[in-house]
């Protein structure tokens, strides 16, 4: 067994005899966001413990620095020890955390690849958004998921939807459109003692899943009220920013989106697109859905609701 540190000493000299540490720029935003793509398929398959799977979506999170993190490194930003980076890069199947960063530098984009050094930071933002959803357009060539989704909405009835804080816009969006289709759509986006209450009466009410939008940072009440809309026997259906979010471990089917990073607020155009990916399938569940739309169609014009 490596000790605390050992394997720091080890990976430090690796750097050296490489020229790993030769002041080279960082990537930048896109090449973050191709790296964090990597990732999560470099972890996807694998049954992490608790502790593995914080260190994954610390790595997904910062993606542009994980291939040149020490293990000391990476365990302090994780919150874990040494040795459990070790064990995790044993889990996925390498000889040790030196092998799994020799893969993720091999694996890299190279500064000349990378094509954003003449991109100013708002430009590299948005390039770094349309990286999120190439990688997200990749993830639905299998639809499976989506259209599972689709179905567990359409037989919910009523049809929670939670967000909190960052997240609060993306759920807001949904239950705004999905209430256009849906008879019964209810919209949690308010934390507090209040929160299980309205579980509890959606429970009551009939439903049988919860859809849930969480992106970072994670506010614990989200990651509590999963846990409890577990228990209470709802099916948990998460759009996340990662497939190893916090709140993985109280979802029965999580969607990842990624989110940008580039700028001082995180962008979230993939969770809000793969958002409207989810009330397309679920309209293709509800037989009366083209109905619906017809209905508030006629209604709107004869009310003068829109300009034309």
């Amino acid at each position: 067994m490596i000790g605390d540190g050992g394997e720091d000493r080890g990976e430090r000299a690796a750097d050296a005899r490489t020229g790993a540490d030769t002041g080279a720029p960082p990537p930048g935003p896109a090449a973050a966001t191709g790296t964090a793509a990597r990732l999560q398929k470099l972890f996807e398959g694998h049954r992490l413990t608790p502790t593995q799977r914080r260190i994954a979506h610390c790595m997904v999170r910062r993606a542009a620095d994980a291939p040149f993190l020490s293990s000391v490194e990476l365990a302090e930003l994780a919150g874990v020890s040494q040795p459990s980076v070790t064990r995790f890069a044993v889990a996925l199947g390498f000889d040790g955390y030196p092998a799994l960063r020799k893969h993720l530098r091999e694996v890299a984009p190279t500064p000349a690849a990378r094509g954003t050094g003449t991109y100013n930071e708002y430009q590299q933002a948005v390039q770094a958004e349309i990286d999120n959803l190439r990688h997200l357009a990749a993830v639905l060539a299998d639809p499976g998921p989506v259209v599972r989704a689709g179905r567990l909405f359409a037989a919910s009835r009523p049809l929670p939807v939670l967000g909190l804080r960052a997240a609060t816009a993306q759920a807001a969006g949904f239950a705004y459109f999905a209430r256009k289709v849906h008879p019964d759509v209810r919209l949690l986006d308010e934390g507090g003692t209040m929160l299980t209450d309205r579980i509890d009466a959606a429970v009551q009410a009939g439903a049988s899943t919860l859809l849930c939008f969480a992106l970072p940072r994670h506010p614990r009440e989200v990651v509590d009220a999963l846990a409890y809309a577990h228990e209470a026997g709802l099916t948990v259906v998460t759009v996340a920013d990662s497939a190893f979010a916090p709140v993985a471990r109280h979802t029965d089917l999580l969607l990842p989106a990624a989110v940008g990073t580039g700028l001082a607020f995180d962008t979230a155009c993939a969770p809000m697109l793969l958002g409207r990916v989810l009330l397309e399938a679920m309209c293709d569940a509800l037989p009366d859905a083209q109905a619906r739309l017809e209905e508030f169609d006629v209604k709107a014009a004869e009310r003068g609701l829109f300009v034309e």
